[in-house]
């Protein structure tokens, strides 16, 4: 079969629902360990901050923690789909785990501000080695989910990453609040990665192979520059990265002020940050159950599109709230929007993209949405005092509208990703398709 015509008989098979895809065993083997060693994630998270402000008191050492952890994906990031490019990506991302569970083992030895210093440096290199992961997984996906699977996989584990979230933090809040020391949380986080190894040292050798790129190049630089061109390239990804970084100069700016705008506008507690984010947590659970039926009816770029315009909506819409509780209502209604939106968007990052470039393309827009947050940010700071809280959300919301309108333009001549390139010969050759369930069966 020629890959033109396995990429026509991909589009014309029924897009899988959440149900389907969790019948793939080796599915089941990487969803897990994303479960487990992302609640760990969270509960380090957590716990690294109530570390450095036991520690130090300061705001600014606080700020420090955060500016560490955002660095890798801007430096690092790019080089690291470089790699996932070249190596062996299950072993990229079984070296991965084995370096966070060592790394993480090391914040233990921090029990006073003097020794701060140590645990920057230990949470860089936590974060650094986890931009190889990342993109790693996602660009083995494709390998071992069938085509029509993908959006259904890229939504369960959106979902899964705010679950693993809500749990580690729930976690570290116990930990350090009943025993009343941090250790046992980066012992419990160290614990995950070493399962998370073991579940995927259970995948087949198979699914890390690389399919050759028809660019190839040599050298970091080489080979950073080929992915940037198959993305200027291609109007499907240059349009998905430049909406979504738009987007995230808007989104970025709502994440800085999110908190002063609860507790200085609408002038409640800080207790009432937690029903929040749990409304728009159950919302972004609820919704990845929808994507089968989303995806039956919709191109994923469709869904960006549209997700974007919701978004944009209901951020613009927060700006003018005049009760928690119409705030509580518009967190529900945007998680609606934000599961399907980033999952649509990886899944034409991967069916858009030849294997062999896959990685770099991971990572460019890693580092783009780093970038743009990290630009947003800064601009909420500077001007959410000088021109108001409610008028940054104003101007947030018409960034995402922007975004939005990339997307609508960007799209026009294209039907989605799904026809973007032909599917590579080696995708999904470890699915264990005989395992799985006939595709269409969504979980409510």
């Amino acid at each position: 079969m020629t890959d033109q015509t396995t990429a026509a008989a991909s589009a014309l098979a029924p897009a899988m629902g959440i149900r389907d895809i969790l019948r793939i065993r080796n599915y089941r083997l990487l969803w897990l360990g994303q479960l487990i060693s992302e609640a760990g994630d969270g509960l380090t998270n957590l716990t690294l901050l109530l570390l450095v402000n036991a520690l130090t008191g300061s705001t600014a050492a606080l700020a420090g923690m955060a500016i560490v952890l955002a660095i890798p994906p801007l430096t690092i990031g790019l080089v690291a789909g470089t790699y996932v490019d070249r190596f062996d990506r299950r072993r990229i991302m079984l070296a991965s785990d084995i370096l966070r569970g060592i790394v993480v083992l090391g914040f233990v030895l921090v029990g006073s501000a003097s020794s701060l210093w140590l645990l920057y440096i230990l949470a860089f290199v936590q974060s650094a080695v986890g931009t190889f992961f990342t993109p790693a997984r996602g660009a083995i996906l494709p390998r071992i989910v069938p085509r029509e699977g993908l959006l259904a996989a890229n939504s369960l584990a959106q979902a899964t990453r705010v679950v693993s979230g809500i749990v580690g933090s729930a976690l570290a809040g116990l930990i350090v609040g009943l025993i009343g020391t941090f250790w046992p949380a980066f012992i419990l986080d160290s614990l995950t990665f070493f399962v998370s190894f073991a579940l995927i040292a259970r995948l087949p050798a198979a699914v890390g192979t690389i399919q050759a790129s028809a660019h190839a190049a040599a050298g970091v630089r080489g080979a950073l520059l080929v992915g940037l061109r198959t993305i200027g390239r291609s109007r499907v990804l240059s349009t998905t990265i430049l909406a979504l970084a738009v987007s995230m100069l808007g989104l970025g700016a709502v994440n800085v002020l999110f908190v002063p705008f609860v507790v200085r506008v609408l002038q409640v507690g800080p207790v009432w940050l937690g029903p929040v984010e749990l409304a728009q947590s159950a919302s972004m659970i609820l919704a990845s159950g929808l994507i089968g039926v989303l995806a039956r009816r919709l191109a994923p770029s469709s869904i960006v599109t549209i997700a974007m315009a919701g978004v944009a909506v209901t951020i613009a819409a927060a700006g003018t709230v005049v009760a928690i509780w119409q705030l509580l209502v518009l967190m529900f209604v945007i998680g609606w929007f934000v599961v399907p939106l980033q999952a649509a968007v990886i899944t034409i990052l991967q069916q858009s993209t030849p294997d062999g470039e896959r990685g770099r393309v991971m990572s460019v827009v890693q580092a783009a949405m780093s970038a743009a947050s990290v630009l947003s940010m800064g601009f909420a700071g500077i001007v959410g005092d000088a021109i108001g809280i409610r008028e940054v959300m104003f101007a947030a919301g018409g960034i995402t509208g922007i975004g939005f309108l990339v997307a609508l333009v960007g799209y026009r001549r294209h039907d989605g990703a799904r026809s973007a390139v032909a599917a590579d010969p080696g995708d999904a050759v470890a699915a264990d398709v005989g395992d799985a369930a006939a595709p269409g069966m969504p979980v409510a």
